[in-house]
């Protein structure tokens, strides 16, 4: 039998490395950048186009590479980051492992211009397919410049499944992002189509203002600082205020040694102290830095590097928690009962023997075997001594009852028959009481009287959650929430297709901050939105002045309307209209809809079950959730 076990070839190898550490073009951009980085740039340039799918460019003005550097850094496993297995364990650098520009190669066509200082001349690279097809002598400034045209040109099914330009751009803002936070100290600027979109100056060792150049100048105001230093690690940064919470799109960032990383259990502990600051279900931003020895952490467990194991986890998260709970306390940030004092009267604490005044407290004389449940209710129809009200009024003469002439009930009757007014048979029945004729009710309810079924409403409410209605197969309980979300889905979507929606003008507009990543979303979704009756004027820089919201929004806060879409939206990476639409009106819907705990009355729980009926869908409310659900009168029964 023949060997049938062989090597791949080099092309392969790297195609397949490729589907790990190339997945968009988020990723070449992640890698090209970490690169530049390391080389020592004071300056990176990033210029796209459609989204990277076309061509990718980053030039630095970093050491660059010889023409034999040039030629090995597209190599497999070819790095100048460690040189032996102990150095993986003191690693201060992004990329290391020497796939990078391997499997970018493989899977685009790649030019390479580099020249160090010290050379008078640099080389250009030319290479396709992992084959290198030119190396020459060129001119070129100090530094690197990356080409990437035609990303996944010789895998059309990759190529197929990457996602719509919009997408994509988000993807690499949010990539961009995640390195421009950590290096302050460069110079980055970044372009799509021809168009800057950011212009991120040097700052030396600013991390505040680095994140007000990327995320907006009124984040500002939102960040408390947070430092400490033990030998363990240390932790600087910031946390956003208590008002700073949104539901969605909360800037969350951790870095670890210059590495952006993921890490839910730091994130509770960061959480843990504004538990009761904030509603349930929000979150707060936070830019958190931790050194930690390179010894202590293992960064190698994931292509993308995302995820780092600590040594020293569970301390980690007790130091990290009390540095927030520290800068929550040092800036006031707690909310306290501080009552105002300036300028009010001293008053003096009571002393409880009187001291030399001779006074005492006065005592409490009661009853300690009084019950008021021991009492009766029933107070007689006519209070004792009622005559003394009239006293010494005009024309009134104090006569008992046993005083009045004969035949007096008949003078004030007008000379009315009283035995005219029953038969005999009705006078023999008048001695029955009260609880007679109570009873008697009771007795004709439970025998299908019409009494209570005339009374008892078609629906009632419970707990301000649910709405509560009879049906024929047994007890229909209704979500009001969600079916008023449906009810206003449906409506949306009818003006978005007929573009008819109506504005509600704000009587003065308000401004809304986005980061570059969220201007590229709302850019995308705004025709749908005005179609709805949002107006939204851009001001440039990611600034948006809000002039309007949809009519039946008065008294939401629209820019936090907006930040709510617009973060569904980029959570959702939407790629084609029907989805847009979709997102658009499910975000609003969502916000206007009929809040939990607010009481409806008789007609307006008619209206809204009317309206739900009438839908396009009963049972499911836009996000895919149930709104009906029916106990039957076999389960009721069972109860009993």
């Amino acid at each position: 039998m023949s060997d049938i076990i062989q090597l791949l070839p080099d092309s392969v190898a790297n195609q397949i490395a490729a589907g790990e550490v190339i997945q968009r073009p988020a990723s070449v951009i992640k890698e090209l950048v970490e690169n530049a980085v390391d080389a020592g740039a004071k300056r990176i340039d990033v210029l796209v186009v459609d989204a990277g799918k076309t061509s990718i460019q980053v030039i630095d003005d970093g050491k660059g590479m010889s023409e034999t550097d040039a030629r090995l850094a597209f190599e497999r496993h070819a790095t100048s980051k460690i040189r032996k297995a102990d150095d993986l364990f003191a690693l201060h650098t992004m990329g290391f492992r020497g796939e990078a520009l391997a499997s970018i190669a493989a899977v685009a066509q790649v030019e390479l211009k580099s020249r160090q200082a010290t050379d008078e001349i640099g080389t250009l690279l030319t290479i396709a397919g992992c084959k290198v097809l030119n190396q020459e002598p060129a001119a070129c400034p100090v530094g690197s410049n990356f080409m990437i045209q035609n990303l996944f040109f010789n895998v059309p099914a990759r190529r197929k499944f990457l996602k719509s330009n919009t997408t994509e751009l988000n993807n690499i803002m949010t990539a961009f992002e995640r390195i421009v936070l950590v290096y302050p100290h460069v110079h980055f600027t970044f372009s799509s189509n021809g168009t800057e979109i950011l212009n991120l100056r040097a700052c030396g060792e600013s991390y505040r203002q680095r994140i007000i150049d990327v995320f907006g100048k009124r984040i500002n105001q939102n960040l408390l600082p947070i430092g400490v230093d033990t030998t363990v690690c240390r932790i600087f940064g910031f946390v956003g205020k208590p008002e700073a919470a949104k539901k969605k799109n909360a800037h969350q960032y951790f870095f670890v040694n210059g590495r952006y990383m993921k890490h839910p259990y730091f994130n509770k502990a960061v959480m843990m102290p504004f538990e009761r600051l904030i509603p349930s279900g929000e979150q707060v931003p936070y830019f958190i830095y931790f050194d930690v020895p390179a010894e202590d952490i293992d960064v190698n467990i994931h292509p993308t590097k995302t995820e780092i194991k600590f040594e020293n986890e569970q301390t980690i998260w007790q130091i990290l928690m009390a540095s927030v709970k520290e800068s929550l306390g040092k800036f006031n940030d707690v909310p306290s009962i501080d009552f105002d004092t300036e300028g009010k009267p001293d008053i003096p604490v009571f002393q409880q023997q009187g001291g030399d005044f001779g006074f005492s407290a006065p005592k409490v004389d009661f009853n300690p075997s009084y019950n008021p449940f021991n009492s009766n209710p029933r107070q007689p129809a006519t209070p004792e001594n009622w005559e003394d009200l009239y006293e010494g009024a005009e024309g009134y003469s104090h006569r008992s009852t046993d005083q009045l002439p004969m035949g007096g009930d008949e003078q004030m009757m007008g000379g009315f028959d009283s035995s005219r007014l029953f038969s005999d048979d009705e006078m023999g029945m008048a001695g029955h009481t009260a609880a007679d004729d109570e009873s008697g009710l009771m007795s004709s309810a439970l025998n299908g009287g019409g009494i209570v079924e005339e009374k008892s409403p078609a629906h009632y409410q419970y707990k301000g959650r649910y709405i509560m209605t009879a049906v024929k197969s047994g007890l229909m309980i209704i979500d009001q929430h969600r079916a008023h979300m449906r009810v206003l889905y449906d409506e949306y979507r009818r003006q978005m297709t007929e573009k008819s929606g109506n504005s509600q003008k704000l009587l003065f507009p308000e401004m809304i901050q986005l980061s570059p990543s969220d201007a590229i979303i709302l850019q995308k979704i705004l025709p749908d939105m005005t179609s709805l009756g949002f107006e939204l004027s851009d001001l440039g820089g990611g600034s948006y002045a809000v002039g309007g919201i949809p009519t039946g929004l008065e008294g939401l806060n629209g820019v936090a309307l907006v930040n709510d879409i617009v973060a569904l939206a980029a959570e959702n990476t939407i790629s084609v209209d029907e989805e847009i639409n979709h997102t658009v009106a499910l975000g609003v819907a969502r916000d206007a809809a009929i809040p939990y705990g607010q009481v409806l009355g008789n007609r307006e729980m008619e209206n809204l079950v009317n309206e739900l009926f009438a839908s396009s869908d009963v049972n499911h409310s836009p996000d895919g959730k149930t709104i009906i659900a029916i106990l039957s009168q076999t389960e009721i029964d069972h109860l009993f």
